[in-house]
This record gives C-alpha cells, sequence and structure tokens, in this order.
C-alpha cells in the first residue's frame, strides 16, 4: 500500500533549508519549533496569536511613520497582520506552548505567517519574501524578548476588559437582586456548621454580592497592573535597533486600536527582565476564583437534601444526578464552579513558579513566558464561561425555602441569646441544654417556666429582630 506524503515546499532561515508543508503560511523557523517541542500538542491560546496580529500591525504602522518601511511594505504587513488579529489566520499557528521561554517560536511564527499571507496577498509565492521579510520587515525594531511579553499583556487586558469584566457584573447583579428579593426571609445562621444566631437570606446574598463587586474591583487592578507594555527595550531592555520614539508609539497605536489606555513601560529592565505584572493578575484572579467557589459551596451546603439536609435554598434541577439512584439531583453548577477555582489556583501556582528568580526571571529575561502567558489566559477563560454558566443555570432559576427556614429558625437553641441580656449568659445557657435534652425550644421552654412576660419573651424572641443591629428590629417582622 503506498504511503500518502504530503507536498512540501523549502524555506530558508539563518539555519539553512526546511522543508515545510506546501500550503503552510509558516517559515522555517516555525517548523523548526514544530520538530522541536511535539509536547503538549496545544499550541499558544488564540487570545494571545490575536495580540501578536495586533502588535504587528501597530509596529507597521509606527515603523511607516518613522520611515523605516515603504508604504508598499507597511501595507502589506498590516494587511496580513489584522487578518491574525482577526482570528482568521490562527490554524497557522502551530508551535507548542512549551517551547523557547522567550516565546521566540511564537514570535516568529507570527512574523513568518504575515509575511507569507503578504506574499500570497501580492500574488507572490510562498516563502519568497515578497514584499515583505520575516525578520527585517515584520519584526523591525522588536525583539521576541519585548514583542511576546506585550502581547501577553494585550491579550490579557482585552479579555479581562471584554469578557470577564462584563461576566462579574452580571454576577453581581443576580446575586444583587436575590439579596433584595429574599430581604425579608429569616433563616438561622450557622458558624462553625454549627447554629447560631438569625439572619436574613438577603443579608448572606448581599454579603455573596459584594464578593462580586470586589472581583469586579480586582479585575480592574489587574488591569491597571498589565497596561504598561514593553516594547521598545527589544533584546535586553537597551531598545538597541529601535527608534527610541517606537515604543511610545506602538503604546499609543495600540491603545487606539483597542480602546484600552496602554503605555509604554516606565523601566524597560523591568518590564523583560521580570513578570510580577504577571503574578499580580494571577493572584487576583486567584482571589476572584476562592470568592466565587466560597458562594458556590454555600449555595450548595444551604440547597443540601431534600428531606435529610439543610434544603432551605431549593436549586433548578438541570440534569440527572446518578446513573443507579432515580431521582437524585446534584448541585452540578456549584461542582463546575469549584473544579474551575482549583484549576485557577493551580495556575497560579504555575505563574508564580515560572516568575520566580532562578527559574524563569533569570538576568535580564524571563524564559517561562509561554507556559505563564497559557496559564493566566485560561484562567480568565474559564472564570468567564463558569460564571456565565452560573448566573445562566443556577442563580437565575434558584428559589428560597421560606417553610424550612421558618421551621428550623423557631428549632435552633441559639434563640436564647436574645434572652442573655433579660436573663444572664448562665441562665440562657441552662435553657438551651434543657431544650437539647428534651426536644423543646427555647420559647417553650422560656414560657412554661414564666421566666419573662410573654409580651416581653416575644419581643425578644422576633427572629427579624434578631437579624438588626442591636437586636432591635420592627415589632412582628
Amino acid at each position: 500500500m503506498a504511503t500518502f506524503i504530503p507536498a512540501t515546499r523549502l524555506e530558508r532561515d539563518s539555519m539553512g533549508d526546511m522543508p515545510v508543508p506546501a500550503d503552510a503560511l509558516w517559515g522555517a523557523s516555525t517548523q523548526r519549533a514544530v520538530l522541536n517541542f511535539p509536547i503538549s500538542g496545544r499550541p499558544i491560546p488564540p487570545s494571545l496569536i490575536h495580540a501578536l496580529g495586533a502588535l504587528k500591525s501597530a509596529c507597521a504602522r509606527v515603523n511607516h511613520g518613522l520611515e523605516k518601511l515603504t508604504h508598499t511594505q507597511a501595507q502589506a504587513i498590516i494587511g496580513a497582520a489584522d487578518e491574525v488579529a482577526a482570528g482568521k489566520l490562527d490554524a497557522h499557528f502551530v508551535v507548542d506552548i512549551y517551547q523557547t521561554g522567550s516565546g521566540t517560536s511564537s514570535n516568529m511564527n507570527a512574523n513568518e505567517v504575515i509575511a507569507n499571507r503578504a506574499s500570497q496577498r501580492a500574488g507572490k509565492p510562498l516563502g519568497s519574501h515578497d514584499p515583505v521579510h520575516p525578520n527585517d520587515h515584520v519584526n523591525f525594531g522588536q525583539s521576541s524578548n519585548d514583542a511576546f511579553p506585550t502581547a501577553m499583556h494585550v491579550a490579557a487586558v482585552t479579555q479581562l476588559l471584554n469578557e470577564l469584566h462584563p461576566a462579574l457584573e452580571k454576577l453581581h447583579a443576580s446575586l444583587d437582586a436575590r439579596a433584595k428579593e429574599w430581604d425579608d426571609v429569616v433563616k438561622i445562621g450557622r458558624t462553625h456548621l454549627m447554629d447560631a444566631t438569625p439572619i436574613r437570606m438577603g443579608q448572606v446574598f448581599s454579603g455573596y454580592a459584594q464578593q462580586a463587586l470586589n472581583a469586579i474591583e480586582r479585575i480592574e487592578l489587574a488591569v491597571a497592573a498589565l497596561l504598561p507594555l514593553a516594547i521598545g527595550g527589544t533584546a535586553v531592555g537597551t531598545g538597541i535597533n529601535t527608534d527610541e520614539e517606537f515604543g511610545r508609539r506602538v503604546t499609543r497605536a495600540l491603545a487606539e486600536r483597542t480602546g484600552f489606555n496602554f503605555s509604554e513601560a516606565p523601566n524597560h529592565f523591568e518590564a523583560q527582565a521580570a513578570r510580577d505584572a504577571w503574578v499580580e493578575a494571577s493572584g487576583l484572579l486567584k482571589v476572584v476564583a476562592i470568592s466565587l467557589s466560597k458562594v458556590a459551596n454555600d449555595i450548595r451546603l444551604l440547597g443540601s437534601g431534600p428531606r435529610c439536609g439543610l434544603f432551605e435554598l431549593m436549586l433548578p434541577a438541570v440534569q440527572p444526578g446518578s446513573s443507579i439512584m432515580p431521582g437524585k439531583v446534584n448541585p452540578v453548577v456549584c461542582e463546575s464552579v469549584i473544579q474551575v477555582a482549583a484549576r485557577v489556583i493551580g495556575n497560579d501556582a504555575t505563574i508564580h513558579t515560572a516568575a520566580l528568580g532562578g527559574v524563569g526571571s533569570i538576568l535580564e529575561l524571563n524564559v517561562a513566558m509561554p507556559v505563564m502567558a497559557d496559564a493566566l489566559l485560561e484562567s480568565i477563560h474559564l472564570l468567564t464561561h463558569v460564571t456565565h454558566v452560573f448566573v445562566d443555570k443556577l442563580l437565575d432559576g434558584l428559589q428560597v425555602n421560606r417553610a424550612r427556614c421558618e421551621e428550623l429558625i423557631e428549632q435552633s437553641l441559639m434563640l436564647g441569646t436574645a434572652l442573655v441580656p433579660a436573663l444572664g449568659y448562665d441562665a440562657a445557657a441552662e435553657l438551651a441544654k434543657e431544650g437539647f435534652e428534651t426536644g423543646k425550644t427555647i420559647r417553650q421552654l422560656a414560657t412554661e417556666k414564666k421566666l419573662l412576660p410573654p409580651a416581653e419573651l416575644d419581643r425578644l424572641l422576633n427572629p427579624r429582630a434578631m437579624t438588626e443591629p442591636g437586636g432591635e428590629g420592627p415589632a412582628g417582622g
């Protein structure tokens, strides 16, 4: 049986000739990286590919303005780079995530794809480097060492502001709506997983809504850390082989293109030698993930049951919960949120390990950037999508079980806390102990023993009043 051999063409880089698939837009340097790094089978994230396209387009515009590229060269690069930025050429970005730590292979992947697409658009052969050369023109005034981290920041800021920020605003709106809707529902509070004093379901959800609001603010802090860009530093931060205006003009062009307030890094040596801003952004995402997991876990606990658990909340049934137990419904959406949180925490561990001095950040360059980029961009993607699922599949259909909340609060022995000012701690503790032993409620025991006038007892044992500052609330609430 004949073996199929795909058609190839020869491309050349500084190391010599290299066979490349005939219809591929990448070139020799990219093909070497494909052969060198058959590791995960996954290329860099699409958002990073698109950011590289936006960066190369901006660089071409600036270089034309600085008279470093002809009009023909600049337009050829811009046309092809904009296709990369639009996601039209993703299939031609084939270098594995686990590659050279500076991202050089992916930077060259971008340079070669843009150069070959420019040739294709001009009706010239692939590999002809006509009208532009991948190094001399597409990469002019840049190094992988400043281009790749710049693209990382552009990709992350874009995802944070266009995707995660709106998702968290949606989450906050949903939680805030539940807080207002259920403000009249009094339930038993719990600390250490044990009964505590009453709290309103609206107050519980107002806490969750505040966590979502805090998450939004943390995203904005992460964006602020990532707005300064490394472009203009070239190899080691000195700006060798580029115009001193290049970095400032490129960041301005990227700001105009995206609508985000990018700026040139105040110190190019820091911007290339360390990845502190990336670590900061990842740490903030980790806090967001932990906040989401707290809310999701509380909701699954409050929804446990339906007969033998708390069941103060009724979770929407979205799918059967068991292959063997008929009628079982599980808190699957909550579990999804918690698993995403675990992954984000793991991604953060990858990022801060890769940023350590002596591991990734060594002298004038961090050499673990691709895995850092993949980890953070995945965290943003996962948090965005699981937040939408959390709202759409759970929160929007969540119901409060008013009858169950009323039943449990009347049974709670912690209602005795409200009698402490009138009876003293020890007497209230004896009531709670007797109630536990006899199965009677605090109200029953206090009434039987005639410890307080009925009106005073009703006032003190008003669960709604216990949820107000000072223990005073609207009578009969």
